[in-house]
Formats: structure tokens, C-alpha cells, sequence
């Protein structure tokens, strides 16, 4: 969308009970935007009719976060959505929080562990699965990552992966609210602390370990595979247990990714880190995955 439709701009006015203006569009100059509604400022997100599922799980996710978890999970408030039921679009209007997601360029012990706190606190809430919060196996499930594998080619040691997920799957235990895609961009941070988790659209229902290693793989392609270890800390200390079957949920993590890393470059450029070209990103990815079939192969 080049620019909010008249229509979209009348229901975010109609919702805040103000009339908006269009500040800027926040990724790549569009959605999500930044609009003016009197004396505050909130975010307007928009997706295409075909795409208002995905409204109507971020909505049930971050409904649900915020009423169970309260303040030890950051959560924007949500100010009002329509599931293109009104207009000719999924919407979302959030009010807007202080912070940045860049990452940073040197790992960060601390923010590290306070992003592995935030996975055990998301799956310390109790769900039961529905159509706008369904179980989840995998972290981005709505991507096909096998089939862009199998159209692209693959490696051995992701052919490897492939084989060690299918041959191993654990006994996934309690389930809970994952949010499906949990990495640092989808976060916000200001002077160190995390304000906001956002970007709920992969959210459902799963084993801890979906975000758990959506995370530990995220920091070991920005920082490297030790980086890790300290998600797998803030983690376990939040949950008071040790994380169960991690190689596995690293293996599987990794697999949630396009063969040649794909767009993901540009993603991590443009939350600050052009450094983390593809072969960098595919380095670090396929070591952080060696070492994951390495434990797994160990038992």
C-alpha cells in the first residue's frame, strides 16, 4: 500500500475519536505508519483483505499477552483493528512505544537473557488453540520453508536437518503461547530495556521451544553460535527448570529459513546491521546448525 486509503485514515479517526495525519510508513515507506491523532502519536498496520487472518491471530495474541501477562511482558496497547469487515482491509491501531529494534553490533549478555525471559514468560501462558491461535510446530509457519528447498536446492547438512526433525521429534509436553517469530527485530528496546514485544501475526499455540530457538538461532547469526548460550540462560532462569530438547528446537530454527537466507539480509539490514550479509548469515547459521546435529547425533 503506497499510502492509507481516505476510507482507512476515516476509521482510524472514527476509532481515536481525532482526526489522524499521516506521519511516515516505518518499513520501507509503508505500513506500519505513524500517525498523529491529536496530541499523541500511534501506529496503523495494513495488510490486504486475503491477508486479515493474520490481523485477527496478532490481535488475539497481544490481547491475550497483555491481559495474562500484565507489565512482565511488554505488550503495545491495542487501540482498535478491523478484520476487513468495515473496510477493504486488515487493521490494526497500536499505541506507540518508546524504543528501537536496531540490533546491536556486539552482543549485548543482558539483552540477551531478557530476550530468553520473554520467551518463558510468553509460554508460561495457558491457551487453548483456535482458529486465530492454532498449534504451532515451527517458528514463521505460514512460510514454506521445505518446499522453497526443494525448489531451490539444499545442502547436505540441511538435508541432514530435514532427516534428524523428521527421525526425532521430542514429546512436545506442555504447550502454551508462542509467538512464532521471535527474533530481535521484533522487539523494542530503550536504554536497555525491553519496552515491547511486537509483530504477533505467527502467534499460537506450541512448545517453548519454538521461540526458544527462533531466539538462539537469531543471536547466533547476529553474534555468533556462542551468543546462544545466553538466551538459553535468561530463559531457564525465568522458567525455573532447564529448557528441554534444545538441539532439537535449534535444528528446527534453523530449518525456518531460506536455503540461501533469501530476504533475510535485507531484514537484518534494515534493523541496522548491513554487516550481516548472506554469506555471513549462512556461515553463522549453518555453524550454529552443525553444532545443534552435533548434540542431537550425541544423544
Amino acid at each position: 500500500m503506497a499510502y492509507p486509503d481516505a476510507e482507512v485514515l476515516d476509521w482510524a479517526s472514527a476509532v481515536l475519536d481525532a482526526e489522524v495525519m499521516v506521519l511516515r510508513g516505518l518499513r520501507q515507506g509503508g505500513s506500519p505508519w505513524l500517525l498523529r491523532a491529536g496530541d499523541r502519536e500511534v501506529i496503523l498496520r495494513v495488510v490486504r483483505a486475503e491477508r486479515a487472518a493474520e490481523t485477527a491471530t496478532e490481535v488475539a495474541a497481544m490481547t491475550c499477552a497483555a491481559r495474562v501477562a500484565g507489565a512482565i511482558l511488554p505488550v503495545a496497547e491495542l487501540l482498535g483493528y478491523d478484520l476487513a469487515e468495515r473496510t477493504g482491509y486488515g487493521l490494526m491501531l497500536i499505541a506507540r512505544v518508546p524504543g528501537t529494534s536496531v540490533i546491536p553490533s556486539e552482543p549485548d549478555p543482558e539483552r540477551l537473557q531478557a530476550l530468553g525471559a520473554a520467551a518463558a514468560r510468553i509460554n508460561s501462558i495457558d491457551l487453548t488453540p483456535a482458529p486465530a491461535l492454532p498449534v504451532r510446530s515451527r517458528p514463521i509457519e505460514p512460510e514454506d520453508f521445505a518446499g522453497m528447498r526443494r525448489e531451490q536446492g539444499a545442502s547436505e547438512l540441511l538435508r541432514a536437518a530435514e532427516a534428524a526433525v523428521a527421525a526425532t521429534r521430542p514429546d512436545d509436553g506442555r504447550l502454551g503461547l508462542v509467538h512464532g517469530d521471535l527474533w530481535y527485530g521484533n522487539t523494542l528496546w530503550d536504554d536497555g530495556r525491553l519496552t515491547a514485544v511486537l509483530d504477533w501475526d505467527c502467534a499460537g499455540v506450541g512448545p517453548a521451544g519454538i521461540d526458544l530457538g527462533s531466539l538462539r538461532c537469531d543471536a547466533a547469526w547476529c553474534h555468533g553460535t556462542e551468543a546462544a548460550e545466553h538466551i538459553l540462560r535468561g530463559w531457564e532462569a525465568e522458567a525455573g527448570r532447564t529448557a528441554s530438547d534444545v538441539p532439537y528446537w535449534d535444528t528446527v530454527a534453523a530449518l525456518a529459513s531460506p536455503p540461501d537466507m533469501g530476504w533475510f539480509p535485507i531484514s537484518m539490514a534494515l534493523q541496522g546491521r548491513p554487516d550481516l550479509t548472506r554469506e555471513v548469515m549462512l556461515e553463522r547459521r549453518d555453524a550454529f546448525l552443525d553444532a545443534a546435529l552435533s548434540e542431537l547425533a550425541a544423544g
